[in-house]
């Protein structure tokens, strides 16, 4: 029974040896290459020159195998770049395309808030008030942000009272 369990271990202990990476001296890696050499060197020996030329022909032909798959791939990385190139092109496109109508919303809203602004110049306070109570919160400010000081506090005197205290704290925020 225990030459039973130590030949179980030795062969266990062999296996865990075998699955480990090996390190050689630089003299043990010289000598294990020197030796490696010789084999195929015998190997040779004991082959037909034929069968070397054979050998040597079907490496070659995987060789140029091989060359015409990476010729392949490279047309396959060539027709790729291009492919992509276009993409990035169209894509440039239609970013300018999309920035300019954003661009020119703006403008159009900027021209808007100035005809709104001149409307507002010329009206009386009170009947400002009533109409920049009703307008959206942003633009009212910006509305009142454009035009005179003294104008502005008179239309906020004549607003309800929420809604000037709403108005004065976002002009305020947007004055800094």
């Amino acid at each position: 029974m225990i030459v039973f369990l130590t030949f179980v271990l030795v062969i266990g202990a062999s296996d865990s040896f075998a699955n480990t990476p090996k390190t050689y001296t630089e003299k043990e890696f010289i000598l294990k290459v020197n030796e490696e050499v010789k084999k195929k060197v015998e190997s040779i020996k004991n082959k037909s020159v034929s069968e070397l030329t054979k050998e040597i022909l079907e490496k070659e032909k995987d060789l140029d195998l091989q060359v015409l798959e990476m010729k392949k791939e490279k047309e396959s990385l060539k027709i790729s770049d291009q492919e992509l190139g276009k993409k990035y092109a169209e894509f440039q496109g239609r970013q300018k395309s999309f920035l300019g109508c954003v661009e020119k919303n703006e403008e159009e809203s900027k021209g808007r808030v100035s005809q709104l602004v001149e409307m507002v110049s010329n009206m009386k306070p009170a009947k400002a008030a009533e109409v920049l109570s009703v307008q959206d919160s942003e633009i009212a400010v910006k509305i009142l942000q454009m035009i005179d000081a003294k104008k502005a506090s008179k239309i906020f005197n004549f607003m309800e009272k929420e809604v000037s205290a709403r108005l004065q704290k976002e002009y305020l925020l947007m004055k800094r």
